[in-house]
């Protein structure tokens, strides 16, 4: 299975890049899905951090107005609890409520006036701590009544234990959980949360009654209604210490919230966030401490709805993506098929010129680089056919001369044997100075019939030696030779008889041109660059309007040159030409001349220039 997967696909891959056209397409898709993909996934995460930002800041202000609203409505209920006037009279009456009619009639209408005060009440309840007695206000079929009644129990419940405990003189109650137990025969069914305050004397401190306050929670969700909330988040009201909910949308993940220690993290006295997980689902929990009790307000928010508005604008960019690529394709297409047709046409000519049909021309269209590529095509199809011509000519020629080389052939192992047959006839005259000059003729002439193109420097060498000794004999001591030639280059492979056409114009330019001594200098050196093979003699040297001359028939092209009357300095444009075919363009001969100081001629051969160097 896993080897047919891995041929389809590698035939699906040839298909795809069998053709330039295709390969075009694969890549600017490619380009375009990397763009889009990377902008796409790029500003999904911009938006992403974005979204939890304003989310944090937005909660965080919500819920601090909220918070400061609910702790002033908690102070005021607070507030409520404390006799602003006649605490005097108030504590005298719970003292003696029990003696005197008095008394009692003053508690209550005291307890009317502040039930009537709020609108939140549900029951007011005053415990006597001397009697163990109660009184109760509540509204029965619209009308509020006051009772009293006995439990001793009461002292004994925990909220009780709180209050007396409590160095503030009052605690709060919740009855968001189950469980909790209000002591008095209150329905808390109505109520959220009740109020528990100490009354004690101002001259002993000690205890006289504890006034309890069960509120409903009207005023408290008309504050609440104030934070934004939707379906998925939550929020809480929490107490100071033990975070106890006085306020909450879900018991179930208040629960959850608490078994997992999430409340743990609330940092005391302080605002701020942190991300809670309940299974699959993140939240970000952000929450606001009150700056006077400590009152929490948590606020849950799941985190798929902070990203909501980034999902929506990824898929957005998706899909348009999705459309500007099928776009893009067709335009690719397209345009990758324009740009490919010329080549398509251009890779059949080339195939038919590989197979052998020289006519094959294709058609050139516009001035870019695929005509430019397809004009130099056609003048390499024209010339190929020319170069076929002049080729089939020269071999033609090529024939003929070899059969004339072969007549020729003869001549000089004729002269060759001649000369040998001189120079012993001279020998046996005891002519050893003619014998000397034919013996050194006859190697001149077998040196430069040999078959060789390229020679080393110490047989071109031993050639000058030879052709020195026959110009001595016809000039004398007129002609000095000195050798400055490096050791290290007697191995260099040069052109053969390069050095002589050098000395031979030496010796026209210079010896012949005066009666005195001249003096002939052959050296070789190398630089940086160049390999210089130089002649120098000490002659008249040229003149400007002959240097020129020479110069200027070094720069021509071999076609006019054939033309053209070089006269005698027709062995220095061949050589500089020799020079140009084996070395590069960079190989050259130079002429340094100046007037009576003589002439120096320059072979300079390019380091790595050719296989000779």
């Amino acid at each position: 299975m896993f080897n047919r997967a891995s041929k389809t696909f590698s035939n699906l891959i040839e298909l795809v890049t069998r053709r330039l056209v295709n390969k075009l397409i694969v890549l600017f898709t490619t380009i375009i899905i990397l763009v889009v993909g990377s902008l796409t996934f790029i500003s999904y995460q911009m938006l992403q951090k974005e979204s939890v930002a304003n989310s944090i800041a937005s909660t965080s202000n919500n819920l601090l107005l909220v918070n400061q609203n609910l702790e002033d409505y908690l102070n005021g209920i607070k507030q409520l609890s404390l006799p602003q006037i006649n605490y005097d009279e108030l504590s005298y009456a719970i003292m003696h409520e029990s003696e005197e009619y008095a008394s009692r009639m003053f508690v209550e209408e005291y307890l009317r006036n502040l039930y009537f005060s709020r609108k939140d009440l549900e029951a007011i309840y005053l415990y006597v701590v001397e009697q163990d007695k109660y009184y109760a206000v509540t509204k029965e079929n619209y009308n509020v009544t006051v009772r009293t009644a006995t439990d001793p129990n009461i002292a004994q419940l925990p909220w009780f234990r709180e209050t007396m405990d409590n160095p503030n003189n009052h605690a709060y109650q919740s009855f968001e959980l189950a469980g909790a137990k209000p002591g008095y025969p209150v329905d808390t069914s109505n109520s959220f949360m009740a109020y528990h305050r100490v009354l004690r004397s101002i001259a002993s401190r000690e205890p006289l009654a504890v006034l309890s306050f069960y509120v409903n929670p009207s005023m408290k969700d008309d504050i609440i209604e104030d934070i934004p909330f939707s379906e998925g988040q939550h929020l809480m009201f929490l107490s100071p210490d033990d975070h106890v909910p006085f306020a909450m949308d879900d018991p179930s993940f208040y629960g959850l919230m608490k078994q997992d220690g999430a409340f743990e993290r609330l940092a005391d006295g302080k605002s701020g966030r942190f991300t809670w997980s309940e299974g699959d689902q993140k939240y970000l929990v952000v929450y606001n401490t009150s700056e006077q009790d400590g009152w929490q307000l948590v606020k849950p928010i799941p985190y798929r709805q902070i990203y909501a508005t980034a999902t929506t604008t990824r898929n957005l960019n998706f899909l348009i993506g999705f459309l500007f690529l099928l776009l893009a394709v067709i335009l690719v297409t397209f345009f990758s098929s324009a740009i490919t047709r010329p080549l398509k046409k251009l890779s059949y000519q080339m195939s038919r010129f590989s197979h052998g049909d020289f006519e094959a021309e294709t058609e050139v269209v516009g001035k870019d680089e695929l005509a430019y590529l397809s004009r130099h095509f056609n003048q390499m199809v024209r010339r190929t056919n020319e170069l076929i011509n002049e080729r089939y000519k020269m071999k033609l020629v090529e024939k003929n001369a070899i059969l004339k080389a072969l007549e020729a052939e003869i001549n000089p192992h004729f002269l060759y044997n001649a000369l040998q047959a001189i120079s012993t006839k001279a020998l046996k005259s005891e002519r050893f100075d003619i014998a000397d000059m034919i013996d050194a003729l006859a190697l001149t002439l077998r040196y430069a019939i040999s078959g060789k193109d390229i020679v080393r420097a110490r047989e071109e060498l031993q050639h000058i030696e030879r052709y020195m000794a026959l110009q001595k004999a016809r000039f004398g001591s007129r002609l000095q030779v000195v050798y400055d030639w490096d050791d290290s280059l007697m191995e260099l492979e040069i052109p053969k008889l390069s050095i002589q056409t050098l000395v031979e114009n030496a010796i026209k330019h210079a010896l012949e041109k005066v009666s005195s001594t001249v003096t002939i200098s052959i050296g070789a050196r190398a630089d940086a660059e160049n390999l210089v093979i130089s002649v120098h003699d000490d002659g008249p040297g040229f003149t400007p309007e002959r240097l020129e001359q020479v110069r200027e028939s070094f720069r021509k092209e071999w076609e006019e040159r054939q033309g053209d009357n070089a006269g005698d300095s027709i062995g220095l444009v061949n050589l500089h030409t020799r020079l140009k075919l084996l070395y590069g363009e960079e190989a050259e001969l130079r002429i340094v001349t100046e007037d009576n100081a003589g002439t120096e001629m320059q072979m300079l051969l390019p380091r790595g220039g050719g296989s000779y160097v």
